[in-house]
Order: C-alpha cells, then structure tokens, then sequence
C-alpha cells in the first residue's frame, strides 16, 4: 500500500516494501521504528543511522520534534486521496453535477434529501468498499436535485448517486 505523507507542506510518497524496508519518492530506504515506553517518544533507524523522535497526534495529523525541528505531518493512503479528490475536485459554478461512485462498494448512510441545500464539503453518501468508509462530500453550494441510492445498496464504479444542481 502506498501512503501520501505531507511533511511541513511537501508530499512524500512511502511504499512499504516488507518488514524492515520502505520505498520514499522511489529511493529504497532500510528503516526500524519503534515506542520507547508509553510515551510519545519514537526510535527510528533509518539506513543504520539512529534518530529519536517526539511524536503527538494533532487532530487529523501529527506533530513531531526530531533532531531539534518542528515538523507539522499528515498521512493519509494513495486510496483515501484519490478518493478525497474524485469528491472535491473541480465543479462548475453551476449547472447539473453527478456525485458518483468511485469504486464498486455498498451504500452504507445517504446524509441527504431531495431538496435540501448542500454547503461545499457537506457529506452526502458513506460509501463501504474493500471495509472502509469512504465519504462523499459535495463539491460546491448546491441543491439536491436527486438521490438515486438508499442504505444497504451495491453500486458499481462510475454509478451516479446523487445529483446536485
């Protein structure tokens, strides 16, 4: 699985590899990471060098000091971003749009109604693939023009699910 890790503003992509090994932005890296204890306190080998870190969970994401710096991290999965994009990416300042599913799944929640004004970033759909939720959120003010799912559904890949004008 690959994973998007956003360091300070900058993108990494991590690939983990076996025990032991992952790959960063595609250069192989020897790593061993393990708690000291039941603190927030973090040992790191990396390509045999050893690195000590402090690492606390910070809402969605971390903050860690390593060797004297600040660093603000937030990770999230190559499936989960793909997914936050597909939801949020661009929308026509008007017209029709189609929210539709991303991937095969089954409809766990429908958050709306016919009718009913929907703010930018409002979860419409809870979508279960692979055992996650993924949500499904508008990508503009909008209304809600139709809702083609109910809870309990199996959807398909590119199925249209609610349609927001």
């Amino acid at each position: 699985m690959k994973y998007i890790a956003t360091v300070n503003g900058r993108e990494y992509v991590i690939e983990i590899n076996k025990e032991g090994e992952v790959t960063v932005d595609g250069r192989v890296r020897a790593v061993d990471f393990k708690a000291l204890g039941h603190h927030a306190l973090y040992s790191l080998l990396l390509d045999n060098a050893s690195i000590e870190a402090l690492v606390e969970r910070r809402g969605d994401g971390y903050s860690v000091l390593m060797r004297g710096h600040f660093y603000t991290v937030n990770v999230t999965d190559e499936r989960a971003k793909r997914l936050s994009e597909a939801s949020t990416g661009f929308a026509p300042e008007t017209g029709e749009i189609n929210i539709t599913a991303p991937m095969p799944g089954r409809i766990v929640a429908v958050l709306v109604e016919e009718g009913q004004e929907v703010k930018e970033g409002d979860k419409l759909v809870i979508l279960e693939s692979m055992k996650m939720e993924n949500e499904l959120k508008s990508p503009r003010a909008a209304t809600v023009a139709r809702v083609n799912v109910k809870p309990e559904d199996s959807v398909e890949q590119n199925q249209v699910l609610v349609v927001l004008v």
